[in-house]
Formats: structure tokens, sequence, C-alpha cells
């Protein structure tokens, strides 16, 4: 019981709040009321010593009450422009309707000044192009108030007809014009808040895709180095737990390896980080085709029955001649990935590694590795997603896939960079040769 009397009570304050005019409005209305009742108070005070101030004023005292009611109705209507702003607008208009026709005078000029107020506070709270005919409305309210009360003043109807007219543009259509200016210029700031925000979300969005790259080139050269390096120091060291009470020489050579093979990949990881860093050592140069010799003689050191064939162009320029370092990289990793698979996947198979640099157009690498007994608890990793990130990047062809005998082939064509592509013989120089 208590708990729902306390909901219902939270709901009726909260309902009653939401009917309450705003403080904003309550304030501008008060202020509004005090000003104008303060000039029809006091200006028919000055007068008696000016005589330009003459005409201002009621010339009744009935006149004039009905005049200070009509302001204490405008101001309350004007208390509601915030939460029903047509409505107050036409009500503040009519209002002084009434004391109109009591012949209020000069005074009863005061009354437009709430309408003023009522059009600007409306246009800043209503789209204006809902707002014309409310606006049109009020404007013939104002304009009709001004004629009834110059003709029951005595004051002759054409100049009546025109002092409505320019009190009505002038309670209407000033505080209008001031109304969109505003709202021009507020929708001008938020449009450009708005446009500052979706150039931020951009940049962040390029920042994060930039950051998603680089992270996952790092793990990439870090998936490379650590399949490389430790599958063949995991080969080793089980090597020499077999080799350590048979042939102590040999499990000693295998021990040297293993530490031959983690100095080069604490060597890698260095290069790596110096790379990352700005201030880092990232003067070593980068893998290429030629240290495929290397990582070769590399595994054969570890025991493992590996073959290189390099098949050269004619002409007897370097290899990878128009591939770049990038593209040379790419391919010394994936020789190095696929080496590292077909040491954990097929242990003591026969692989060979062909580097086919003959084509003009593209340079052909593959992998191949034979038969062999499955490594018990392997499982797939990210090697081939990996190779085939970098044939992408380098705009390559990436194929994989078993072999008829069993084994499993790797094969990639990476295309020249058609700036540096070596030049095919003229029909003459073939001639000539």
């Amino acid at each position: 019981m208590v708990r729902t009397a306390g909901s219902h009570l939270v709901r009726t304050t909260s309902s009653a709040t939401s009917r309450a005019p705003h403080r904003r409005d309550l304030m501008v209305a008060t202020g509004l009321w005090l000003l104008v009742l303060t000039v029809l108070l006091t200006v028919p005070l000055l007068a008696a010593g000016d005589a330009s101030l003459s005409g201002f004023g009621p010339p009744t005292a009935r006149a004039g009450w009905a005049l200070a009611a009509t302001f204490t109705a405008q101001a309350a209507a004007l208390a509601w422009a915030g939460r029903v702003p047509r409505s107050s607008l036409l009500l503040v208009a009519a209002l002084p309707l009434p004391a109109a026709t009591l012949g209020a005078g000069e005074a009863y000029s005061l009354a437009s000044a709430a309408v003023t107020v009522a059009v600007l506070l409306t246009a800043l709270a209503v789209p204006l192009r809902t707002m014309a005919p409310c606006l049109g409305a009020a404007a013939v309210l104002v304009a009709v108030g001004e004629l009834v009360n110059g003709v029951s003043g005595g004051f002759p109807a054409a100049s009546a007809v025109v002092t409505g007219l320019l009190q009505a543009v002038g309670a209407v259509g000033a505080p209008l014009l001031l109304a969109l200016a505003i709202t021009g210029r507020r929708d001008a700031t938020l449009a450009r808040r708005q446009e500052q925000g979706a150039v931020a979300r951009e940049q962040d969005a390029l920042v994060r895709a930039v950051v998603a790259g680089e992270r996952t080139a790092m793990a990439r050269e870090l998936h490379d180095i650590a399949a490389h390096h430790l599958s063949g120091i995991a080969l080793m060291a089980a090597a020499v737990d077999r080799q350590i009470d048979t042939d102590p020489e040999r499990a000693k050579r295998s021990v040297r390896q293993i530490r031959t093979q983690s100095t080069a990949v604490l060597d890698d990881l260095r290069r790596l980080v110096g790379l990352l860093r700005e201030s880092g050592d990232a003067t070593r140069s980068v893998h290429t085709l030629e240290a495929v010799a290397e990582l070769v003689e590399g595994r054969r050191a570890t025991g493992a029955d590996v073959e290189l064939v390099t098949l050269r162009a004619e002409d007897g320029r370097p290899l990878g001649t128009g591939t770049g370092p990038l593209a040379q990289l790419g391919l010394y990793r994936i020789v190095q990935e696929s080496l590292a698979n077909a040491a954990r996947h097929a242990p003591g198979a026969p692989v060979m590694v062909e580097v086919d640099d003959r084509s003009a157009e593209a340079l052909t690498l593959s992998v191949t590795n034979g038969a062999g007994p499955t490594a018990a608890g392997t499982s797939p990793g990210f090697g081939l997603i990996g190779m085939r990130e970098r044939a992408e990047l380098l705009g390559g062809r990436l194929e994989h896939g078993p072999t008829p005998d069993g084994g499993w082939r790797v094969r990639l064509r990476i295309p020249r960079d058609p700036d540096h592509r070596p030049q095919q013989p003229t029909p003459e120089q073939e001639e000539t040769a």
C-alpha cells in the first residue's frame, strides 16, 4: 500500500510539474508585467510637467483599471507560452480588445508589448512553417484592437486603420524577424556541431581501422616468427631428449642449434619492436628472397629433409627483380610459415621449396611437403589465414591444398611492379643472341 501510494504520489507530482509553466516564461511574464504597469502609472505623472506626454494615459479611471487588468491577464497567458505557444499567443493578442472599446487612448499601445514577447517566444519554440495561421490571426487582432481603440477615442477612421496596420507590423513582424535571425544562427551552430561530430567520428573510425590493421600486421609477424623458430626449437628439444643418452655428441649439436634458433627469434623480435618504436633499432635489413636459402639451411640443420630449387631468368637479373622489398618479405614469411606447418603437421616428411623467377610478369613460389605421419595433438592454427592476408596485401594469388600423393602444397603467384618489370627481348635482340 505504501509503495503504491508512493508511486502514485510520484506520478502525480511529475504530472503536475509537466503541466506547470516554464520557469523562464514565468520570469519573462512577471518582468514584462511590472515594466508595463510601471510605465502605465509613472508616465501620466510625468506628463504633468511635460506637455509632450499630455496625450499619454487613459482618459478615464475606468479605462485605466481595464488596462491594468488586461496587462495582468496578458502576463498570465504569457507564462504558458512554453507549454501551449499557439494558444498563448492568440490569447495575449485577443485580451486587449475589451479595453479598446473603452477608449483607452495612447496607453492602449502598451498591450502590444506582450504580443511582441509572445511572438518571439512562440517563434523560438515552434517551427515557423507551422506558425503562419497563428501569426496572421495575432496580427489581425492587434490591428483590430488599435482600430477600435482609435475610433472609440475620437480619431478619424483612416488614421486608426493606418495606426492599426503599423502596430500589427511592429508587434508581429519585428519579433518574427528577430526570431528568424536567432533560429538561423542556432540551426547553423547545430549543423556545425553535427558536422564536427561527424568529422570526429570519421577520424575515430579511420584511426580504429589503422590500429586494427597494425594489430593484424603485428599479430601476423609475431605468429610467423614464433611459428618458425619455436617449432624448430620444439623438434630439436625432442631430439635432444632421445639423443642425450645414446648419442651425446649429436645431442650437444642439437643444443647448440637450439641456442642459435633462440638467438634468431630474439633478433627478429627486437627488429619488430624496433620498427614499432620511433627511437628503436630498426636498422636491420628486411628479409629478401636471397634469405630463403639461409632459411632452408637452418631447417636442414635441425635434421629436416628440405630441398630448395631456384629457377632463375636467363638474363641473369637479381632474384625477385620487380617485386619490391615488401613483396619479398611476404614471400620469405610464407616460406617460413610453410616450413613450420610441415614440421608441425607432418614431421619427417620431405619438403621442396621452389622459387620460379623466369617469367617477366610474375614470380611464383611453391612449398610442397610429401606424405608423412600426422603429428598427434596438432590443431588448425592461423598460418593459412596469415598467408592469405599477405597474398591479398601483395596483390597475389594464393593456392593451397593436398597433393595426389597425400602431401600438401602452398603456391603463391606475385605480379611484378609494372614500372620495374624486366624488359622482354625484341625479335632483333633474339636474332642477335
